[in-house]
C-alpha cells in the first residue's frame, strides 16, 4: 500500500520558517541576557563579599581581643581597602589569632602594627595596617609570618565607654546621642578631626543641663571607667601633648617676627589706602582724557591715518631693527620728506586756491645712492 503525502503549499512553508527565524532569534537573546546576568551577578558577589581576584599573601596577628572582627571583613591601610580577614580563632587560651589576606603589593615589615577600628556605630569592624615605628630599618616579612601582639591594639570597649555615659545619654535625644557617640569612637581611636566638634557638644550638653547635679554627679563617678579606657591610650596622648608643645614654643620663638609682619601689614594696607585716595581726583583725569581721545581717533580722518601708521609700522620697525646691527647707535640719513599745508581761504582769490593745489601734497625724494636701500 503506497502512502501518498501531500506537498505543502509555498505559504505555509514561509510561516513555518518565519516561525524558526523568530525562536532562534528569541533563543539568542535568551541566551545573552544569561550570560550578561551571570556576569553582573558574579560581579556584584565579588564587590559586596569582598573577594580578591589577584595575587595576594597571607599574614597573621595575634590580638588581645577580636570581639565582633568576622571572616570577610576589610582589611585597610591609610583607609583604603587592600584584602579581607579570612579566619578568626581562639589562641593561647587568652588571645585571638587573625588571618588575612592582603594584595601582593602591600608591603609589610618587622615594624608594622595591626589595630581593630569601628566601620561605624552599628558595631562593624576592620582591620587597620599601619607602618609603624622605626619603619626604615625593619625588614619585609615573608608570607605567612605573624605580627606579634606587642604591635597589635584591639578594638575599643564601648560597652564600658558608654554604661559611663549611661546617665548622660538618658537625657538627650537618640540624634544627639548618635553623634556625641560617633565624636568619641574616633577621638579614642586616634582618627582625629573632632577634638574640637566633641568639645563643642559637650559644652553646649553641660551647659543645658548645669541644673542637674545628680545627673552631672553619676556622669562623673561613672567616668573613672572611662578614663580607665582613655589610659589605655596613653602613648597617642602623650604624642599630642609633645606636638602641641613643640608647636606653641616655635610660635613664642617666631612671636618677634610675627608681630613685625603684623605691623608692616597694617602700615601696608594704611598707605594703599592713602594711594587710592589721592590717585583716583588723577586717575578720574585721565579716563575723562582718555575718553576725549578716543573720540578724536575714533573720527573718520584720524582713523585713517591712524591705520596707515599702523601699516607702516612693520616696515619702520624692521628698518630700525637693521640700523641697529651695526652697533650701540643709529645712523640716520635725510632721504626724503612730505607735508601737506593747508591755507586759509580769503574770499574768492584764485591766486590763493593756485598756490593751494600746489602746497598741498608737497615731497621731496633724495637720490643718494644710499637712499635706494
Amino acid at each position: 500500500m503506497t502512502i501518498v503525502v501531500p506537498e505543502e503549499s509555498p505559504s505555509i512553508a514561509r510561516l513555518r520558517h518565519r516561525r524558526n527565524a523568530v525562536t532562534l532569534a528569541a533563543g539568542i537573546k535568551l541566551g545573552v541576557f544569561s550570560v550578561i546576568s551571570l556576569l553582573v551577578t558574579g560581579l556584584l558577589a565579588v564587590i559586596m563579599g569582598n573577594i580578591g581576584l589577584g595575587p595576594g599573601r597571607h599574614y597573621e596577628a595575634v590580638f588581645t581581643s577580636a570581639t565582633m572582627l568576622e571572616d570577610g571583613d576589610d582589611v585597610r591601610v591609610a583607609g583604603v581597602s587592600v584584602g579581607e580577614v579570612k579566619e578568626v580563632e581562639h589562641f593561647d587560651r587568652t588571645m585571638a589569632l587573625v588571618r588575612f589576606r592582603i594584595d601582593a603589593d602591600v608591603e609589610l615589615t618587622t615594624a608594622s602594627t595591626a589595630e581593630i577600628r569601628f566601620l561605624n556605630l552599628v558595631g562593624d569592624r576592620y582591620l587597620a595596617l599601619e607602618r609603624g615605628r622605626g619603619g626604615g630599618g625593619a625588614e619585609p616579612l615573608d608570607e605567612g609570618d605573624r605580627i606579634p601582639v606587642e604591635q597589635t591594639k584591639p578594638s575599643l570597649d564601648l560597652t564600658v565607654l558608654f554604661d559611663g555615659f549611661k546617665p548622660l545619654f538618658q537625657a538627650l535625644t537618640p540624634e544627639q546621642v548618635n553623634e556625641l557617640s560617633l565624636n568619641l569612637v574616633q577621638v579614642l581611636q586616634g582618627e582625629g578631626g573632632t577634638v574640637r566638634g566633641l568639645l563643642e557638644h559637650t559644652a553646649s550638653l553641660t551647659t543645658a543641663l548645669a541644673d542637674r547635679d545628680q545627673l552631672i554627679g553619676d556622669v562623673v563617678t561613672n567616668l573613672s571607667e572611662t578614663l580607665d579606657t582613655v589610659n589605655q591610650r596613653h602613648e597617642q596622648l602623650s604624642t599630642l601633648v609633645v606636638e602641641l608643645k613643640d608647636w606653641m614654643r616655635d610660635l613664642a620663638r617666631d612671636r618677634t617676627t610675627i608681630g613685625s609682619s603684623l605691623d608692616n601689614i597694617s602700615d601696608l594696607t594704611v598707605t594703599v589706602a592713602d594711594l587710592l585716595r589721592r590717585s583716583r581726583p588723577l586717575l578720574k583725569r585721565d579716563l575723562a582724557a582718555l575718553r576725549e581721545l578716543a573720540k578724536l581717533i575714533n573720527s573718520p580722518d584720524q582713523r585713517r591715518e591712524f591705520i596707515d601708521l599702523l601699516e607702516r609700522m612693520p616696515e619702520v620697525m624692521s628698518d630700525q631693527i637693521r640700523t641697529g646691527t651695526y652697533g650701540s647707535w643709529y645712523q640716520y640719513y635725510f632721504c626724503g620728506f612730505s607735508a601737506r599745508i593747508k591755507l586759509p581761504l580769503i574770499g574768492d582769490w584764485p591766486i590763493v586756491e593756485q598756490i593751494q593745489d600746489y602746497i598741498e601734497k608737497f615731497e621731496f625724494r633724495s637720490t643718494a645712492p644710499r637712499c635706494n636701500d
